[in-house]
């Protein structure tokens, strides 16, 4: 088989010294700016912006109106309407999340409960919101619907403990969730 040698092709002197490229730049940017000044920016009015550019002004302007049906925000944890766990500590959300930021510690319901059938749920529930990336398969995998995606973009934290939600803070910030509930059915 013959190999064939491919010759890089040689650079001129504009392209080695690359001043060409930088003054292409500088006159982009100085049209953008000249369009911006003249409050003729692409996208300023789909955007809410101020007139001075494209770039939403953050904290009195969100994009909650804006927001896709299809996007996927923070994973919490939901009660049934009687206010008791959906989770039946399966650990199946744990075992599928792929940069693994749920863990999982299963709790037995006493033996005089009237609930005991249903056998565990989670003693301790934790997601690390700096690893999550909702990603949605948590979500999908629940059999008992009792972990899904909120529409929140706003996660924020001073430190890394409190980006790290435990089973309180996400009953929390998920409330209420209205449905049947197999493991609290009395036909099961």
């Amino acid at each position: 088989m013959a190999v064939i040698k491919v010759q890089r092709p040689k650079l001129g002197i504009g392209e080695k010294v690359y001043f060409g490229a930088l003054i292409k730049g500088f006159f982009l940017t100085m049209g953008h700016a000249i369009k911006t000044l003249r409050g003729k920016s692409v996208g300023a009015d789909t955007l809410h912006s101020s007139g001075l550019g494209v770039t939403m002004q953050f904290p009195e302007q969100r994009w909650d109106k804006e927001m896709p049906e299809h996007y996927r925000g923070a994973p919490t944890l939901v009660t049934d309407e009687q206010g008791r766990d959906r989770c039946v500590s399966c650990q199946l959300c744990e075992f599928i999340c792929p940069p693994k930021a749920i863990k999982i510690e299963p709790g037995e319901i006493p033996a005089d409960d009237r609930w005991n059938k249903v056998e565990k749920r989670p003693k301790e529930f934790e997601i690390d919101m700096i690893r999550c990336i909702y990603c949605g398969m948590c979500e999908e995998v629940c059999p008992e619907q009792a972990i899904f995606l909120r529409k929140d973009y706003l996660i924020t934290g001073l430190k890394r403990a409190d980006m790290v939600h435990n089973k309180k803070k996400l009953y929390e910030i998920g409330g209420v969730r209205v449905g049947l509930v197999n493991k609290w059915n009395e036909l099961k």
